[in-house]
């Protein structure tokens, strides 16, 4: 598909999703949440193991644009975060693993869009805020997944102060899994999204999808959850495929 704000482009089993709106600063504008929500349904369908979130120019993404909101009414501001959450939330509800690639800048719902990727990796040059709390628009929405990804305390502090944190600082508090020199990033977000597509494709699915809906659930909800649900997977053929390889001490053939 021909997308206006992104370009897709797939090398083997993996896809690549690029904002690619720099004179706009990847602003999250309303055209472009829809867009990029299409490209993540439309990937979720194909037989793409992996997936990486890239950007183009010199800021990963400014986050959502003011554009949408002044003199907006509440049932366009409404349905302008509706939609974000929708794209968020595919992100998360797709089969696939999601990488995002971080060289810049990722503010607001740009932050937000890096904490809701499965695993992020990020040049020392990018930096993170939410910095609705030295403005005027508290930024409620990011903070839904920031919070889930570093804590209370350190959400809060980027959340009233505004400040932005460095990459090294991101990856310490929880919210990036690495950090790499910019001429590093490609090959170092390649060898993760790689490591993490290793092995059987439904099993991963399963455990990404269940990952998300157990874990903002109480211990022992959670603990009902996961047992039906490995109780069940334990008897797909993957998972017998795999048991067999490993008492066989065999390579395994997953369907």
């Amino acid at each position: 598909m021909n997308y206006e704000h992104l370009l897709v482009t797939t090398d083997g089993p993996i896809t690549t999703v690029t904002l690619n709106r720099p004179d706009k600063r990847n602003a999250l504008a309303l055209d472009v949440m829809r867009e990029l929500t299409q490209a993540l349904l439309a990937i979720s369908r194909t037989d793409a193991r992996g997936v990486i979130l890239a950007a183009n120019g010199p800021v990963f993404s400014a986050g959502h644009n003011f554009a949408d909101m002044a003199g907006a009414t509440l049932e366009q501001t409404r349905e302008l975060f509706a939609v974000c959450t929708d794209m968020m939330n595919a992100l998360q509800a797709m089969a696939q693993p999601v990488v995002a690639r971080v060289h810049a800048l990722a503010t607001a719902g740009g932050c937000q869009l890096v904490a809701s990727c499965d695993l992020a990796v990020a040049a020392d040059t990018a930096s993170f805020a939410i910095p609705g709390g030295k403005a005027g628009l508290f930024c409620h929405t990011p903070l839904v997944a920031v919070a889930r990804n570093i804590g209370r305390k350190r959400a809060l502090e980027m959340a009233l102060t505004g400040d932005a944190i460095d990459a090294a600082t991101a990856a310490d508090w929880g919210l990036i899994n690495k950090v790499v020199a910019p001429d590093q990033l490609h090959a170092a977000t390649l060898d993760l999204i790689q490591r993490a597509t290793r092995g059987s494709t439904l099993s991963k699915a399963s455990g990404k999808q269940g990952f998300y809906h157990q874990i903002d659930l109480p211990q022992h909800q959670a603990y009902d959850f996961a047992v039906e649900r490995m109780a069940t997977a334990a008897l797909t053929p993957d998972a017998q495929e795999g048991i067999s390889a490993f008492l066989e001490k065999r390579p395994p053939n997953y369907r």
